[in-house]
């Protein structure tokens, strides 16, 4: 496998433009236009505000009929504020993108609607049963459906086949088990005369997710399905930060103190490390951009495999007319249509979000010729719901100071996860009460 091979693109962009030359012709009707907007997020690299500007621009070209402003609105965090900012102001969107795990924290202040209240057929019910149900956990409460599956993912392993060849180890075989990463990433760093870290897993961004990685593969979970009870403090989830820390402390693999999320993929291009756990969100970007071979492997085990799956929802809000939300409706559906979630999948890395994503020709191609995009949907048959409580942004950050505080070595990890769970069991008395 070439990692420098490019896929074709401009698919997307096409229609849109073949309908912008027909509009300045004057050969369309004027029609009435349902007017959405939308926000969404970016949070890898590449240029994805172009792909969702292609794919708005031919869904209009489509549906004449309604029309999508679609607002790039920073990272997941940003683009929810952005979201809540404009309900309040009175500008609310009839639907966003927005962090799968923001469903609590959405039904909370009463911003968003089932699906299931907007279904009207059989096919759109269909629609609604076809996606990866490990997908679907992190948008379910109570037999209604809020979230559907968009730019979702799983965290992979990125490895250098030409650093473990320089190291003497096998440039196909990839770590099965953490004591191999450890391993492996220890010969890494030996072989090339300290100049290259074996492995870097980023603690910046969203430390909390590569956190509940390890944890899960300890055989952990870190909370309840009803939001409001957490579980830092376990043996296994103390056991699980260990192993991270010792990656530095123990082994010298990887970087003292944080690694920062947003320049952990251009770490890994300018190969100063070996491996990189990041969101499969980032596949299609390194592929165009390495200029050496590698590969993307499951992440690697303890107890049991396991990676939390991630990325985004669309979500319908509740103060739109039935005429926005069907039009809405059209849109998603429209978006996650089988033969567009393959585009999308092929254009960016993130999964395709259904079985009949990858039936398609387009992706069973792609997959043929380049296997490491199937990696992250193989690992749903792994994966567990990321973390998702009430009081989410609390219980988060509560987690994500204690992960920085024992990688920094300001705290041990047993002290860290003990004060994050005291922490979250405060953001979280009142509904612990409550149920």
């Amino acid at each position: 496998m070439n990692a420098r091979n490019s896929f074709p693109k401009g698919k997307l962009k096409s229609s849109g433009l073949a309908v912008a030359g027909l509009l300045a012709a004057g050969s369309l009707p004027a029609q009435a236009q349902t007017e959405l907007t939308m926000y969404y997020p970016v949070a890898v690299g590449g240029a994805l505000t172009d792909v969702i500007d292609g794919l708005v621009a031919e869904f209009e070209a489509e549906h004449p009929d309604i029309s999508v402003d679609a607002i790039y609105a920073g990272n997941y965090d940003d683009t929810r504020v952005r979201a809540m900012s404009a309900i309040e102001a009175g500008n609310p969107p009839q639907l966003s993108v927005l962090f799968s795990i923001d469903l609590f924290d959405l039904l909370e202040q009463d911003a968003i609607v089932a699906f299931d209240e907007v279904i009207e057929t059989d096919e759109e019910r269909e629609w609604l049963d076809g996606f990866y149900p490990g997908l679907m956990e992190n948008g379910q409460i109570d037999g209604q459906t809020y979230g559907i599956p968009f730019q979702r993912s799983t965290i992979v392993l990125y490895w250098n086949k030409e650093a473990f060849e320089a190291a003497g180890l096998d440039p196909d075989t990839p770590p099965e088990t953490w004591e191999e990463m450890a391993e492996m990433a220890a010969a890494v760093r030996e072989a090339s005369g300290g100049e290259q870290w074996g492995v870097m897993v980023p603690s910046t961004g969203y430390p909390y997710w590569m956190f509940q990685a390890f944890a899960f593969q300890n055989g952990h979970r870190l909370m309840n399905e009803e939001g409001t009870e957490i579980y830092f403090d376990d043996p296994a989830a103390i056991e699980a930060l260990e192993y991270w820390v010792a990656l530095t402390q123990e082994h010298e693999a990887m970087p003292d103190g944080t690694i920062e999320w947003g320049t952990l993929r251009q770490n890994f291009l300018e190969q100063s490390t070996a491996m990189m756990w990041h969101s499969t969100g980032n596949l299609t970007a390194v592929r165009g951009e390495a200029s050496f071979d590698f590969g993307v492997a499951m992440l690697p085990m303890n107890t049991q495999r396991g990676s939390p799956t991630g990325g985004g929802n669309f979500y319908l809000f509740k103060d739109s007319s039935e005429e926005e939300q069907r039009a809405a409706m059209t849109f998603i559906r429209w978006m996650t249509d089988p033969e567009r979630a393959a585009a999308w999948s092929i254009e960016t890395g993130y999964m395709g979000v259904s079985p009949a994503s990858y039936e398609t020709e387009a992706l069973r191609d792609y997959v043929e010729a380049f296997p490491p995009a199937a990696v992250a949907r193989d690992q749903l048959e792994h994966a567990t719901a990321e973390l998702a409580t009430y009081q989410g942004g609390r219980v988060r950050r509560a987690l994500d100071n204690a992960v920085q505080a024992a990688l920094t070595g300001q705290m041990s990890p047993e002290e860290a996860l003990k004060q994050a769970q005291a922490e979250a069991d405060a953001a979280l008395r009142r509904y612990a009460r409550s149920r």
